[in-house]
């Protein structure tokens, strides 16, 4: 599958599917009662490091068994052999995206770009898509003077994620993962073809909780995200699949033209 014909699919999706409920519980029995709750209405979810390092792969088969895509984020960051063997495990779980660091560089990024090109499709995949490859530009938690202490640049912040970005893209990545204060100036820079999913995003009045540049779901759909992963505010709600919903029902009318068939 070309990059163009996995991202037209992935943008064919419904308004539910691209809100990216994250799973962040300690274990595979807390994660399954969160999806219950959920509810089928939470067609993609997230597995990031705390549930995959206590539940490893058993927690993505049970979640594609159920019929969820999964955002597989582990953030590689490692030697290009190592990412490239870790993307096409993302492959054979039936995985809809992974993630690597951008600043693993540039043959990281192209050596997991084209292992995803020529691992064959699992039978797990959705439709069988393969993963989608996500560059983490820089993480919505992180200030300004924060990545000066670990990167000092002459860059700003913002000037930073557009650089990765366009790396990220060059290098045979399907998109990124940036802020959504970061958008307007990645689709600036790059145009719309590159995939762009956003953490850091907040129904008004939620609490930012430790994300640092964050948006309404809205805004962000209105500034270019195409997938909104959201967490606290979906899943520590008294009604999880009601707080999606109203997610959903948010990101339709800031995108009256999008269909399932467009």
């Amino acid at each position: 599958m070309t990059r163009d014909q996995l991202l037209a699919r992935l943008r064919a999706l419904p308004a539910d599917g691209r809100i990216i409920t994250a799973l962040d519980v300690p274990d595979l029995e807390a994660a399954r009662s969160l999806a219950d709750r959920l509810g089928p209405a939470a067609g993609c979810v997230k597995v990031g490091l705390e549930l995959f390092s206590a539940a490893g792969p058993d927690v993505v088969r049970l979640l594609r068994g159920q019929g969820r895509e999964v955002f597989l984020d582990l953030k590689y960051h490692d030697i290009p052999n190592t990412v490239a063997a870790a993307a096409r495990q993302a492959v054979a779980l039936g995985a809809s995206f992974c993630t690597v660091h951008a600043q693993a560089g540039r043959r990281a990024m192209t050596a997991a770009a084209a292992a995803l090109a020529i691992e064959p499709a699992s039978p797990l995949a959705p439709a069988g898509r393969r993963p989608a490859l996500l560059a983490v530009t820089v993480l919505t938690s992180l200030s300004e003077d924060e990545l000066q202490e670990t990167g000092p640049s002459t860059d700003s912040l913002a000037e930073r994620v557009v650089r990765l970005a366009r790396l990220a893209w060059e290098c045979g990545c399907d998109g990124i993962v940036c802020s959504p204060a970061d958008l307007p100036a990645v689709r600036a820079s790059l145009g719309p073809e590159p995939l762009a999913v956003t953490p850091g995003v907040r129904p008004a009045g939620a609490a930012a909780g430790d994300q640092r540049r964050v948006a309404t779901p809205s805004a962000a759909v209105r500034d270019g995200a195409d997938f909104l992963v959201i967490g606290r505010p979906i899943t520590r709600s008294d009604d999880p699949g009601a707080a999606l919903a109203a997610i959903a029902a948010e990101i339709r009318a800031a995108n009256p033209g999008h269909t399932e068939d467009d």
